[in-house]
């Protein structure tokens, strides 16, 4: 492992440091984050490790990409574990700047990636994804990197990015990286913090209706049957309060009534315990 990582709050910093590597000859990873990292966010710097030689994180809480009413002020932060956590991991460079290194004005150009953002996520968390596609975007510029690692947990973002730099002709391979599960089956993610014990147990069944769903599928069990079965599975559970289940196409999250042989498709969820609002997905061709 890393035994010693840079960590630099500005873009000049980190454009000289890369840009270093760089002449180097160096191959160039990234991993953007918001930070409190667990073992998905880990995961995505051990894929990066396999393929480049330099490899940079950011953590960064974007404000662009919380509602007035979302919970931006009690995202969880951690920076002292999170370095440790990162150096451990084979980071080379943790770039942890400040809002006003970001956004050092009021930010008057954002991008929108139309279609792909709009089910989903994009209906219950309105702008979500233009703060998720302008943020990326200025990272991309900022890094400049080779190739960016991005977790499947957050199947919508993925599908945005991806978009977009295709439509942008942005010139970064997007890798996308499998969801890492709890042993019982809860997809890792940083608002796990926020689950009361009770809602914690109960939340399995997020994972469960998902693996159901896909032996429905199997079966041949029409998808708005499937789409029934896994919100009464959910349901079931009396703390679960459903944003979304769906099954869409992927990746251009069109609606889908039929599933034709050699379609890739995902079911997708939201599900709020309490205050926290939990996704998942699984992506299944038919």
């Amino acid at each position: 492992m890393i035994e010693r990582m840079l960590q630099v709050p500005t873009i000049a910093e980190l454009r000289r440091h890369v840009g270093e590597a760089r002449r180097q000859g160096k191959r160039i990873g990234f991993v953007p984050t918001m930070g409190y990292l667990h073992d998905g966010h880990l995961s995505l710097v051990k894929k990066a490790r396999e393929t480049c030689d330099f490899v940079v994180m950011s953590i960064f809480v974007n404000p662009l990409q919380f509602g007035p009413n979302e919970d931006f002020e009690r995202y969880p932060r951690d920076i002292e574990r999170d370095r440790e956590l990162a150096r451990s991991a084979g980071v080379d460079l943790l770039f942890t700047p400040s809002v006003e290194e970001m956004y050092p004005h009021q930010v008057l150009t954002t991008v929108s990636v139309a279609q792909v953002s709009e089910p989903l996520c994009g209906q219950s968390r309105p702008g979500h994804f233009d703060g998720v596609a302008t943020v990326v975007l200025k990272l991309f510029h900022i890094v400049q990197p080779d190739a960016a690692f991005f977790g499947q947990k957050d199947a919508q973002q993925l599908a945005v990015i991806s978009q977009m730099v295709e439509d942008l002709s942005v010139p970064v391979e997007i890798v996308p990286c499998p969801i890492v599960r709890e042993p019982d089956g809860l997809a890792m993610s940083s608002r796990n913090v926020y689950l009361n014990p009770e809602e914690r147990r109960q939340a399995t069944v997020l994972y469960r209706s998902l693996k159901q769903a896909e032996a429905w599928l199997k079966e041949g069990v029409p998808l708005d049957e499937i789409k029934e079965r896994m919100a009464a599975m959910i349901t079931a559970e009396p703390l679960a309060e459903i944003d979304y289940v769906e099954v869409l196409t992927y990746p251009r999250l069109t609606p889908v009534d039929t599933a034709s042989p050699g379609q890739r498709l995902i079911f997708a969820l939201a599900v709020r315990f309490g205050r926290t609002r939990l996704i998942d997905n699984m992506m299944v061709t038919v």
